[in-house]
């Protein structure tokens, strides 16, 4: 009886085996029918549903090996409770892959470890930008799990218990033959979503594994330290310099992949840009360090190495020089602008070890600007690109000469809404009318009409941006540089290279010629470059040894490549490397072409020398910033580095914030600084601002404990500091308020009471304040003019009424 128990049971699971597997095929068909709706071409499309009802069947029945013990432990004592049990986590698992496959239209890419490089914060924000709730949005998942249940109960109508077996052999040995001859299954874009997450965690985690196995305890050198005089001055006889040092200015296009400039491929959107080649320094065959955005300031602006999960994501930022902290040691005013938040891929972390001067972020533009209207779902990413370039130009007299100035776009990116929205749709339109183009690229365009036209507006808004720099009279003496981050996500990709290939030029009035170059150059380059030019030919603070990764941009016009480019795709991996005229990417290996495309090559022993030097960089990567090898911290008197704790200060911090958000900590911080317990509670503010520099609150709330303390002078440093960061916050005002109040500073209170209006701060309370201060000065005139305004407004509040008697 109870073998005949067991074998029914297994039974009933072998049912719901072959519904997951069933619905898996449903999600793959829906997959298809909607990357075709956007049309984009499914070259064999036979052969591409075969690959994936293959892989689906194999990831189904791995999952039902993996999940049979839990079933069959738990039907032994409670059969029901068994069926349900494995049915909701069936269930889970469909929704997840319907999760994954959704996460695949839009970004044309599986997920994989990547997920692993970010905070939940960065998760959800990403996902907002180019998700849009609705009760529409849930319906396919429930049609999917609807599904599910529907071929459960068919398949135990259609194959009787002793049909079973046989089918399942049949399965087993179409898809097994299957798997041994399609090879070309194994490729990516035909795996299961979800087998596909699971391995790639899975590789991560082994590489991982192998890096910590390293013995890098033995080692104290710093591998990448190097005399400063081996970085060639490449750029100077391009430039007639003047005697003042230039101003430099950077300009990061998100998304800006070289495809989409010049005569390329997908060409014509950027017309301005076009425009400024011919006048330029121009690198056609340049590449981003990275696939997404994460890695372009450290490599651009460092020449960094990456980390486990890239440099921004290191929690203790090793020493290091950057050019931000260079050129601000050598008297360049550093700026750095953006329209989303600075916080986003912890860019404020890095730019403030760098001892940056200036921060413009979402939080300090002001009422005079508009945000990019939100999705269906509300979310905004912040300022669209005009925006930005509007605040930047805005507030340039207000800094000192020379200056280092950084701005990131940001309207290239999901969802790909920005101002006059419509217009721009009609001019690419109007371009595919005016253009020749294959009908299917011509097609292709269209259906990401929205996507061409974000690049017509950010080429437009760099085109306004520049027609208003070169008004300026210091426009003489400023190097530019643009560049994209990364090849945008969305549109197909033609190679496992075109993710990386981004246009770079160095446009100025300072230069004497212009050319383009073949030679590939990247991120990593940049800055040894431009520090060169900058220190051969002005008085700069000796540096005697640099610590880039990279040698310096290469210059000759000849298709070439002198540099070892190590690639991170995504957070965690890097598994891309370009050595010589090849591209090494996960294990296989593609020549590179002068027009930068790439076919892939067979070429055993070359293959093993570029892994092993790969492997080498990874090593170094490790190693550096493990063991804070990098520059050697006892001679870089440039960063600016974070909060240090001792032993003691993270066994607290550890105990108290186990198991809590950063925004639960707050919430304890808060209610241990009411306990009055200052010490306490300014500990676990640090431990937030450690992650979140420009976190207000936690700011806000430090300052006030020393407040309350009497440490005046230190509170009123802290929260001064809030106000240069997030300038539209009114807490950090009353609190200052409150201080000058406490320590009789009256004065001070008229001066930040003045700020707050300026940065239109709308709080009755500081009004209030405002008016006590006055009255503490015997200025009474000005005080009744205040309550008379606060009355009008709020004719029963009881202190307004009873403070204004006090003024007659």
């Amino acid at each position: 009886m109870k073998i005949n128990y067991q074998a029914k049971e297994i039974y009933k699971y072998a049912y719901i085996l072959i519904a997951l597997i069933a619905t898996f095929w449903f999600i793959s068909f829906f997959e298809i029918y909607a990357t075709i709706a956007k049309g984009i071409k499914i070259p064999e499309i036979g052969l591409t549903i075969a690959y994936k009802m293959l892989n689906d069947f194999w990831a189904g029945l791995i999952i039902g090996i993996l999940l049979f013990p839990i079933y069959f432990l738990i039907t032994y004592f409670n059969k029901k409770i068994g069926i349900i049990s494995i049915q909701v986590l069936v269930v889970m698992l469909i929704i997840i892959q319907f999760s994954l496959v959704k996460y695949s239209l839009t970004t044309l890419l599986n997920l994989g470890a990547d997920l692993l490089g970010y905070s939940y914060n960065d998760i959800t924000t990403t996902v907002s930008s180019s998700e849009k709730m609705s009760v529409g949005y849930f319906v396919p998942y429930i049609v999917f799990i609807g599904l599910f249940f529907a071929v459960l109960k068919l398949a135990k109508k259609v194959f009787l218990e002793q049909s079973l077996i046989a089918v399942s052999i049949i399965l087993l040995l179409l898809f097994g033959s299957m798997k041994l001859v399609f090879s070309k299954s194994l490729e990516s874009a035909f795996q299961n979503k979800l087998s596909f997450l699971v391995t790639d965690i899975l590789k991560y985690q082994s590489e991982k594994r192998e890096m910590n196995s390293y013995n890098l305890d033995e080692r104290e050198d710093y591998p990448f330290l190097k005399p400063t005089s081996e970085t060639k001055n490449v750029l100077a006889p391009f430039f007639n310099l003047t005697e003042q040092k230039p101003n430099i200015v950077f300009v990061i296009v998100e998304g800006l992949g070289a495809e989409f400039v010049g005569n390329n491929e997908y060409g014509g959107f950027t017309p301005y840009l076009d425009s400024l080649i011919s006048e330029s320094l121009y690198w056609e065959n340049f590449v981003s360090s990275s696939g997404r955005t994460f890695g372009v300031l450290p490599a651009l602006l460092g020449s960094l190495p990456f980390g486990e999960q890239g440099f921004l994501e290191l929690q203790k930022i090793p020493s290091h020089i950057s050019l931000i902290s260079l050129l601000k040691a050598n008297g360049y005013t550093t700026s750095f602008y953006t329209g989303d938040k600075s916080s986003f891929d912890r860019k404020i972390n890095f730019l403030e070890f760098n001892g940056i001067d200036f921060v413009i972020d979402e939080d300090k533009f002001g009422e005079d600007y508009t945000k990019t209207q939100g999705n269906a779902g509300g979310f905004s990413w912040g300022y669209p690109d005009a925006e930005i370039f509007r605040k930047t130009l805005s507030v340039l007299d207000s800094k000192v000469a020379p200056r280092l100035d950084i701005i990131m776009t940001l309207t290239n990116h999901e969802p790909f809404e920005f101002p006059s929205k419509e217009i721009y749709l009609a001019k690419v339109d109007s371009i595919l009318n005016s253009t020749n183009r294959t009908s299917d690229l011509a097609d292709e365009i269209k259906s990401y009409s929205n996507i061409f036209a974000s690049l017509l507006y950010t080429d437009n808004a760099i085109k306004g941006f520049m027609n208003e720099y070169k008004k300026r009279p210091d426009f003489a003496n400023t190097i530019l540089i643009i560049t994209g981050d990364h090849r945008l996500i969305p549109i197909t990709q033609k190679d496992k290279l075109c993710r990386f290939h981004v246009p770079f030029l160095i446009y100025s009035p300072l230069l004497n010629t212009h050319k383009k170059m073949k030679s590939i150059s990247s991120h990593f380059d940049v800055t040894p470059s431009v520090l060169a030019l900058l220190m051969n030919n002005y008085n700069f603070i000796k540096l005697d040894q640099v610590s880039w990764i990279s040698q310096g941009l290469d210059t000759a016009k000849q298709f070439r490549n002198i540099h070892k480019i190590p690639l991170m795709r995504y957070k965690g991996k890097i598994n891309d490397f370009i050595y010589d005229d090849y591209l090494y990417s996960d294990g296989e290996l593609f020549k590179i072409k002068e027009n930068f495309g790439t076919y892939k090559v067979v070429e055993t022993d070359l293959l093993k020398i570029i892994s092993d030097s790969l492997k080498e960089f990874k090593m170094l990567n490790a190693y550096t910033t493990l063991k804070n090898k990098i520059f050697p911290e006892s001679t870089n008197i440039y960063m600016n580095p974070g909060i240090e704790f001792s032993e003691e200060e993270l066994k607290i911090i550890s105990s108290a914030t186990k198991g809590l958000t950063f925004d639960q900590t707050f919430q304890l911080a808060r209610k241990t600084a009411f306990s009055k317990n200052y010490k306490k509670a300014r500990l676990l503010c640090d431990y937030i601002l450690n992650e979140y520099p420009n976190h207000a609150d936690a700011r806000t709330l430090k300052g006030r404990t020393l407040a309350w303390e009497g440490k005046y002078q230190e509170a009123e440093i802290e929260l001064l500091n809030v106000i240069k960061r997030v300038p539209h916050y009114y807490d950090c005002y009353l609190a200052l308020l409150d201080l000058y109040w406490w320590s009789n500073q009256d004065e001070k209170s008229i001066e930040i009471a003045k700020k707050a209006f300026e940065n239109d701060i709308e709080n009755s309370d500081v009004s209030f304040k405002l008016a006590k201060a006055y009255q503490r000065l015997n200025k009474s005139t000005e005080a009744n003019k205040i309550m008379d305004s606060l009355l009008k407004i709020n004719p029963d509040n009881v202190d307004y009424k009873t403070f204004k008697k006090t003024l007659n």
